[in-house]
Formats: structure tokens, C-alpha cells, sequence
């Protein structure tokens, strides 16, 4: 439902932007880390503290606090709406609740694997990644991971998941291939 309802405002609202980057905006507009984004602006987190039952307090804390259970719990409200309500009544306040991840991806996101895979394919090379590092109890790690392009270790990121790390190793191979990126 979020994805149709982002989907539809993006794809009624830029009718010339290409299929391609229509999909890139969509795809970090509806990312667990944009979810959580909006779950902390709807006070999800505060409300979960406030009515967790029979969960310790230093627990309801940490969860309350969590980017996966905060994407979560918006996810799962959303889900409740829909059920409750219908497609049609919900649609335009999800826009809403997710307008400024919108004009976050149109003017400031990058996705720098992608931007990354795609400069390769053209010059018919690829890129893997791997674990450099991890550090941290298991609910508050960081991770370090390379990008590898040929062999060759092109970048190093760090991050507070394996994806954010690859995000940033790709950045800077980008940087070393020289090769320059704009927002989706």
C-alpha cells in the first residue's frame, strides 16, 4: 500500500522523468531507513514507550529507539489503516506523512551502489563487497565494508549496517573512478 500510494504521487506528479529514476526515487521514498524517518516524526517511538505492557523498561527503551522496529511499527499501522479504512481514505495522508522523504530523494539521496554498478556495467566491470569489520553489542554495531571493483579494494565505509557501510565504500569508489553522481 505505501508503495502504490508513493508510486502513484510520484509518477502523477513527474509524468517526464524516466521509468528508471521514477523507481530509484520510490525505492529510498519506501526504504526501511525513510520509514523509521517518518515513524519518529508521528512520534511512533514515544507512543510504543508509553503503552509497552509487560516490556522492561530498559527494553522498551532500546525498542522504542530502534530504526527496524520504529520502520516496523509504522509499516504495521499502515497495514491496521488500510484494513480498517480502504485504500482511498489513507492515500493522500500517506502522501503527506511522506512528502518531505520525497523532496529528501528528489534533491539530496544517492544511491552510490547503484550509481556505482551502473558506471561499472557501462565499462563492463562489476563490483562485489565485503565485511571488513564489525564492532558493537548486537544492538548498537557498526560496521566496515570495502568495495572491491577487479580485485582492487576502491573503498572503505563505515556504518550502522552492513548497507550503510556499502553505501559510503561505494561513495568513495566512486570518488577514486572519478566518477560524479547527482541525487535520484
Amino acid at each position: 500500500m505505501l508503495e502504490l500510494a508513493i508510486a502513484r504521487e510520484l509518477y502523477e506528479r513527474y509524468p517526464d522523468f524516466s521509468e528508471g529514476r521514477l523507481a530509484k526515487i520510490r525505492s529510498h521514498v519506501v526504504s526501511r531507513a525513510s520509514c523509521a524517518v517518518v515513524a519518529r516524526q508521528l512520534n511512533l517511538g514515544q507512543q510504543l514507550a508509553e503503552h509497552g505492557v509487560e516490556i522492561p523498561d530498559d527494553e522498551l527503551h532500546r525498542l522504542s529507539h530502534n530504526r527496524n522496529v520504529l520502520a516496523a511499527l509504522l509499516e504495521a499501522a499502515l497495514a491496521a489503516l488500510f484494513l480498517e479504512h480502504g485504500f482511498e481514505p489513507v492515500e493522500q495522508p500517506i502522501v503527506q506523512a511522506f512528502a518531505g522523504r520525497i523532496d529528501y530523494a528528489l534533491t539530496s539521496h544517492v544511491d552510490y551502489k547503484t550509481e556505482l554498478q551502473e558506471a561499472l556495467a557501462r565499462r563492463g566491470m562489476s563490483v562485489s563487497y565485503s565485511v571488513l569489520d564489525v564492532a558493537g553489542p548486537p544492538h548498537d554495531r557498526r560496521f566496515r565494508c570495502a568495495a572491491v571493483i577487479d580485485g582492487e579494494q576502491l573503498g572503505v565505509g563505515a556504518g550502522e549496517s552492513k548497507k550503510a557501510a556499502e553505501q559510503e565504500a561505494a561513495k568513495e569508489a566512486l570518488a577514486a573512478l572519478g566518477v560524479e553522481v547527482s541525487a535520484a
